[in-house]
């Protein structure tokens, strides 16, 4: 079962039919909203600040969601994918966006809806992101604007992938 702890009297609230595998962790001011998926080894710590989490969003193995004290909290849209061993640390993700896998997303960062972060890039401070925009690199830039097929082949695919995933999971125990 997933590890969920309140912190300083704040418990998480975890919308409905979501999944959270066996030990993501999700602790204080974390709200997340409906069909969401949590998987191994992810990190969502609400302790230093409020993380709120729309619907259809998946937050895949590995990945760490956090805030800075008092300054930074973290804002996710609906239908978000956060890919495997990214990091989103006090910033904003609109809808339908993509963070690739091992990106980092750093504080004060706004990304506006129909975006996609690609795999391994590095989000600097600050950085907005404006909507349909593709962003790579270390430090992260604009490579491109976003077509209908990578909207749809990635963004929409991906995140509607992992409701399909989380349900093969159900209630077993073994």
């Amino acid at each position: 079962m997933a590890l969920i702890k309140k912190v300083n009297g704040i418990s998480p609230l975890i919308g409905e039919d979501c999944f959270l595998a066996d030990n993501a962790t999700v602790v204080g001011d974390v709200v997340m909203g409906n069909k969401c998926s949590v998987w191994f080894n992810a990190v969502i710590r609400g302790d230093v600040h409020s993380i709120k989490i729309g619907n259809n969003v998946n937050i895949q193995d590995g990945a760490i969601i956090h805030c800075t004290y008092k300054k930074a909290p973290v804002n996710i849209g609906d239908n978000v994918s956060i890919a495997h061993n990214a990091i989103v640390h006090g910033c904003t993700i609109e809808s339908n966006v993509l963070v690739g896998m091992g990106a980092i997303l750093m504080d004060d960062v706004y990304v506006e809806e129909n975006s996609l972060i690609a795999a391994g890039a590095v989000v600097s401070k600050g950085t907005r992101i404006k909507s349909g925009e593709v962003w790579a690199g270390v430090p992260a830039k604009k490579i491109k604007d976003i077509d209908a097929s990578l909207l749809d082949g990635e963004i929409n695919r991906i995140s509607s992938s992992y409701n399909m995933y989380a349900s093969w999971y159900g209630n077993e125990t073994e």
